[in-house]
């Protein structure tokens, strides 16, 4: 048993203890002290960035607040917010705060019989939606939607007498405001900091998904301790896509409303190159599978010709430069002079699209390969990793900026502890931590024990406390001989070393040797088909490309060089390429984009079986 406790000293423990009751009042501070500052940046229909101060922001806030409480919202009731991530998602989980209300998450991917089932465990009172596909899911199920105080539709009408526009809503709020003065601020009063703040449901990758309750104290420390660390300042910017309905998505907004930075909002992935180069923000967070797609599209369009020469030089100097730049020390002259033309030549263009102004960017929610980490690093990007759960409210560890120790997720934030149990299970204590699943005592029970979060993830730490996770605990490998073999590290070395693959899924628990489902990126393929092959597969479709022999072939290739960066035992013996992408609609792929291992290897089962048809 090894255990960790994030430092902290007498000034350090008063910091932490100095911070808001609840969620509502860090915005109504923030807006005290920072009422002309920008707050918010968001995309209108015509795609102008439009703009929200921290006062107007409050003000917003506090009309719909009316609203809730207008239709009859009390204490802990909760809200549904069923939406892609744009700024009414943040007005409205930041009402709901103001409100003394709790907010409950859903993806817009979620399936009709889900969202029933969420708003009915919940108990959720209110549902705001994103539009007309969202509401229908609501009233497929009439016994759950007749329960419902109110609907509020973002975008477009409904004539049914307890949906409201989002306009009809704010204005039902101001009027309200207008006769009560003072509610809203007796229900902020009133809220206390170990009170219901937010209900995330896990997407999960088996049975049904779980409410984890976070009260309004997990997103106070969550704000304060990154604070303490100096992670962000007062004058970044900040880029958000990222799903609110995902916890790494959520904690970002107490990480601002503490520190007070400004946030633009855009969630469609295929804007965030043009916003990053409108918004030209200091710091961005993402899942690893942003920044391997990123990294793939850069080595693709440099694969021939003179370009694909300086590109693979350039790579090389950055490579040679990073030992020097993570410890402070000047690179050798002769090393400087080709960095400074490798910036100049490669790494300079790189930055610039992706706004020319990053400090850093942050990878959680899933394991980023080091080999990608250090890439992004050659080119003097940035990527510093971090690591939490829902059942953590997102962030218990992550790395900083100004002293990053790649391959790791960092030491604990202040006044959470890390235990490695015997197993090397990772066990973690601290004020973000979980009270509990709804409805569900016997699983909190078996998940949290003395008061310690089990995790299921297996992890190593160093003497520094720097946190590393190796995998899974249920997903780890066990083969016939007897080795284990961690799943999350042959595929992230699968996906960095082939720019043409984005999903991976490893098998080979009580097999001979391990083999694994390859899924290509469809843009890098067909792209490749373009150039290669002598032309000769120019125009052909996806799903034939996907079973070509000469797609098989260059395939085979980046596989035997991953297999050359793992154990003997770890190597991939055999492969298959499947014709299809693994998604959220066929059940393998959760709404956070974490694969269903179980269920694709149910749903591919005579496909692995028959890479394993003459193991003996």
């Amino acid at each position: 048993m090894v255990d960790y406790a994030g430092a902290i000293d007498e000034k350090t423990k008063q910091q932490l203890a100095d911070r808001y009751r609840n969620v509502a009042e860090m915005l109504v501070k923030r807006a005290d002290v920072d009422p002309a500052k920008l707050a918010f940046q968001y995309p209108d229909a015509k795609e102008n960035w439009r703009s929200l101060s921290w006062r107007q922001t409050k003000e917003y806030a506090f009309d719909l607040a009316g609203a809730l409480l207008s239709v009859g919202l009390q204490a802990e009731d909760r809200v549904a917010i069923a939406s892609t991530t744009r700024i009414e998602w943040i007005l409205a989980d930041l009402a709901i705060m103001c409100a003394g209300g709790a907010t409950t998450t859903i993806y817009p991917t979620t399936q009709s019989d889900d969202v029933s089932y969420i708003l009915d465990d919940s108990g959720s009172r209110v549902a705001i939606v994103e539009d007309p596909a969202q509401l229908a899911k609501l009233q497929e199920h009439p016994e759950v939607f007749e329960r419902l105080l109110a609907v509020v539709l973002i975008d477009g009408e409904s004539d049914h007498e307890r949906v409201h526009s989002w306009a009809e809503f704010r204005e039902l709020g101001k009027t309200y405001r207008a006769d009560n003065p003072d509610t809203i601020d007796r229900a902020i009063a009133s809220t206390g900091p170990d009170q219901l703040s937010t209900l995330i449901y896990t997407s999960g990758t088996t049975g049904r998904p779980k409410g984890v309750r976070l009260t309004h104290d997990a997103w106070t420390y969550q704000g304060r301790a990154v604070e303490i660390i100096q992670l962000a300042t007062p004058d970044d910017v900040h880029y958000l896509w990222l799903p609110l309905s995902h916890v790494f998505g959520k904690c970002l907004l107490s990480i601002q409303l503490q520190i007070g930075f400004s946030t633009a909002v855009d969630g469609r992935i295929d804007k965030i190159v043009d916003g990053l180069g409108a918004i030209k923000p200091t710091f961005m967070a993402g899942a690893p599978r942003i920044f391997e797609k990123v990294r793939a599209k850069v080595m693709v369009g440099n694969q021939t010709g003179l370009k694909s020469k300086i590109a693979r030089w350039a790579f090389s100097v950055g490579k040679k430069s990073i030992p020097f730049r993570l410890e402070g020390k000047p690179m050798p002259p002769a090393l400087a002079a080709q960095y400074a033309l490798a910036h100049k030549l490669v790494f300079s263009k790189l930055q610039a699209r992706l706004g020319g102004n990053l400090r850093f960017m942050v990878s959680g929610s899933a394991k980023l390969s080091r080999q990608v980490q250090e890439w992004f690093y050659a080119a003097g990007l940035l990527i510093v990793e971090g690591y939490g759960m829902t059942e953590t409210s997102a962030v218990i560890c992550v790395n900083d900026p100004a002293n990053p120790r790649l391959g790791t997720v960092g030491p604990p934030l202040a006044g959470s502890e890390f235990r490695i149990a015997s197993d090397g299970e990772l066990l973690v204590r601290g004020p973000g931590v979980t009270t509990g699943y709804h409805n569900q005592p016997e699983v909190t029970a078996e998940t949290i024990q003395d008061g310690w979060l089990h995790t299921g993830d297996v992890g190593e730490l160093d003497s520094d406390g720097y946190l590393k996770i190796t995998d899974r605990k249920k997903d780890l490998i066990k083969t016939s001989g007897g080795k284990y073999v961690a799943p999350q590290k042959v595929e992230g070395t699968l996906v960095a070393n082939c720019p043409y693959v984005s999903q991976v899924v490893v098998h080979g628990d009580d097999r001979k040797y391990i083999t694994a489902l390859l899924v290509l990126d469809p843009d890098a393929i067909q792209g490749w088909s373009e150039h290669h092959a002598a032309g000769s597969l120019k125009g052909t479709d996806y799903a034939h490309l996907t079973q070509h022999p000469e797609v098989t072939e260059m395939l085979q290739r980046y596989v035997d060089s991953a297999n050359e960066r793992l154990e003997r035992w770890e190597t991939v013996k055999r492969f298959r390429v499947l014709d299809h992408e693994l998604t959220v609609d066929d059940g393998a792929v959760t709404p956070s984009l974490k694969i269903r291992r179980s269920t694709v290897e149910k749903q591919y089962a005579d496909l692995l079986d028959s890479m394993y048809d003459s193991e003996d």
